[in-house]
């Protein structure tokens, strides 16, 4: 059935309406988006040199057996998986595809016969686990915006006295990794038992080349030992890692947004553009159809 032109009308402002709000919301996160990726850019040099000198700790001091959050547990039969998303929506599949992630994570731990402990950062990860039926240990939300050092040092606490206690035997955390503002990817890191943890895999090239470029080497000395050195590190080393992540999400969360926000106007426009012309149809075949009715009333009266 076709619609009159008060229909079209309405459907024409009603989208209108649509259009500003998307194209006010992307020009808002295109801003918080800026702020976001400066934030990281100020971080990644205190988080690598922290990543660095644990790196270099734990390779000072061997055995890591004397150190309880060092010790690697005798079997991996619980796995806590901290997911890492937003608080609200509106920004594409950026929360789904860390959901998705995550879920497919569990699932290849549980093929393993391991049991899978979810920590949910975000309230559309802790509400997609809670559809799902699935075990959330604690969720933390509130934060997503803008995330502080103290979000960051809430979720490393609960997470390292989940390891000490024996809660849970391994630690992996799955966030959205930012690489531009139309790119995020997903990225799933091993955060605890420090042995198979992402710091101790082989150096990356970035760091490989800033080792080569520099004079001279000098092995550091520790006072009073490795170990001691290693129980500060450590703990500061999950903090960063997890709010490194933090800020990684919460850029990809406004890349995203941005982007499907300016998707949403552009779709917006063309609907609007249809919309027209279909009114400005409607609008011809009414004048065709009066003018219609004028003559045959015309000829009528003349006869």
């Amino acid at each position: 059935m076709a619609l009159s032109q008060r229909d079209v009308r309405t459907r024409i402002k009603a989208v209108t309406n649509i259009e500003k709000i998307t194209r006010a919301m992307a020009m808002i996160a295109a801003a918080r988006l800026r702020r976001a990726v400066t934030r990281i850019e100020t971080l990644r040099p205190y988080a690598n040199a922290i990543r660095r000198m644990t790196r270099e700790a734990s390779k000072a001091a061997g055995s890591l057996k004397r150190v309880p959050i060092l010790q690697a547990h005798d079997e991996e039969r619980t796995v806590g998986l901290l997911l890492v998303a937003g608080d609200r929506g509106l920004a594409g599949a950026f929360n789904s595809n860390v959901v998705r992630a995550g879920i497919a994570a569990g699932h290849e731990h549980e093929a393993a016969g391991r049991r899978v402990v979810y920590f949910a950062s975000g309230r559309r990860v802790a509400s997609s686990l809670a559809f799902r039926s699935l075990e959330v240990a604690e969720s933390f939300t509130g934060y997503t915006d803008r995330p502080s050092f103290s979000d960051a040092r809430r979720i490393a606490e609960r997470l390292v006295a989940a390891f000490l206690d024996g809660e849970v035997d391994r630690v992996e955390i799955v966030y959205n990794g930012y690489v531009s503002a139309i790119s995020q990817v997903v990225r799933r890191e091993t955060l605890l038992p420090l042995q198979q943890a992402t710091l101790l895999e082989e150096e990356s090239a970035e760091d490989a080349a800033v080792e080569a470029a520099k004079p001279y080497h000098v092995a550091p000395e520790y006072e009073p030992d490795p170990e001691a050195v290693l129980r500060r590190l450590v703990p500061d080393y999950v903090e960063i890692s997890i709010f490194r992540a933090l800020l990684e999400s919460t850029a990809s969360e406004h890349g995203a947004r941005m982007t499907a926000m300016r998707h949403a106007s552009d779709n917006a426009v063309e609907l609007i553009q249809d919309l027209t012309l279909q009114m400005n149809r409607a609008r011809q075949a009414e004048i065709t159809q009066d003018l219609m009715e004028v003559v045959a009333g015309a000829e009528g009266l003349g006869g």
